[in-house]
């Protein structure tokens, strides 16, 4: 099979690897797809803690296609059942999985794009944060993330404020039901545009989806007092500081919503599907661009650059 490799910082080959054969409770998914992830860039871009070559497929986890080889004491899946799972090598044309960590989706998805590990990602980041209706919900950073749960938390009865650094963002964030609209560009006009709208309180819940150190910093300064502020951006890149003056004083409750147990993962994307099936989340305008298994450099250095009209890259193979 032909599966991507990143062979150095910023290159990628394909190569050809052999067929990987399901072992006891695995099943083989022939890939149609996988979603590229922001969690990509830094071993894209060459940090100093990872080594290269990675492995073929290595870095794709955001994978769905077709069960097509069932391994000998696997349960609840056939060859044909349409997946989503949770590895970490799905840039590649087949990938192997355990049983636990794949989800059947619903027929009404048959031909649908389905990065199930995000979408679920999303759900479970939304079931921490508590948000219940008449909620006022802030949330900073509109990207992929940030647009799924505008739309998870508005569904929910929150009046939503999105916070993003470019227009097309928070027009998205508006069609997801985002009430208000700031842009990400003065610190404190964000506070002071965020109290105007609060009556000098703040917001209920606050949702950082950046990863970066300034939208940690502003996103504390809109929670109100004794509000929650939830922690869904993915840092990876250093140490991080904090205004425990600010936490400590206003009482906050800090929620870092990173899952790390696989059946919680496996809720998510099985509680995403049903949402995506029944039309109640649909992502489908925020997967704004597709590239062959060969173009996977392009897909990753558009994701770190995130140029105009940029939301989600996948990976589609044929």
């Amino acid at each position: 099979m032909r599966a991507a490799q990143v062979v150095a910082p910023g290159r990628i080959e394909v190569v050809e690897v052999p067929l990987p054969e399901p072992g006891p409770d695995q099943i083989r998914v022939r890939l149609e797809g996988c979603g590229v992830c922001a969690s990509n860039i830094p071993p894209w871009e060459g940090r100093e803690w990872f080594s290269y070559p990675m492995d073929p497929g290595g870095l794709g986890h955001e994978g769905w296609g077709r069960v097509d080889a069932v391994g000998a004491e696997a349960k609840g899946f056939a060859v044909g059942d349409r997946v989503a799972f949770l590895s970490n090598h799905a840039y590649a044309e087949y990938d192997v999985v355990g049983t636990a960590q794949a989800v059947k989706l619903p027929a009404s998805l048959d031909d649908v794009p389905f990065p199930g590990e995000p979408l679920g990602c999303a759900v479970n980041i939304f079931r921490r944060s508590h948000v219940k209706a008449g909620d006022t919900v802030a949330i900073v950073g509109i990207g992929f993330l940030g647009s799924l749960l505008t739309k998870l938390c508005a569904s929910a009865g929150a009046r939503v404020f999105a916070i993003a650094r470019k227009d097309e963002a928070l027009e998205t964030a508006r069609a997801m039901g985002a009430v208000e609209t700031i842009r990400m560009d003065d610190h404190w006009a964000i506070v002071n545009r965020v109290k105007e709208l609060t009556g000098g309180v703040g917001c209920d819940v606050v949702i950082e989806a950046v990863g970066k150190q300034w939208p940690l910093d502003l996103a504390g300064e809109l929670v109100r007092e004794m509000g929650r502020l939830v922690i869904a951006g993915y840092h990876q890149d250093g140490l991080r500081n904090v205004n425990m003056q600010v936490w400590n004083w206003k009482g906050l409750e800090v929620t870092n919503a990173h899952e790390r147990e696989g059946a919680v993962y496996v809720r998510g994307i099985e509680e995403a599907s049903q949402a995506v099936a029944d039309g109640s989340l649909d992502p489908s305008a925020l997967y704004t661009h597709r590239f062959p298994l060969e173009d996977l450099g392009t897909a990753l250095d558009l994701t770190k650059d995130r140029p105009a009209g940029f939301m989600k890259a996948l990976v589609i193979l044929e």
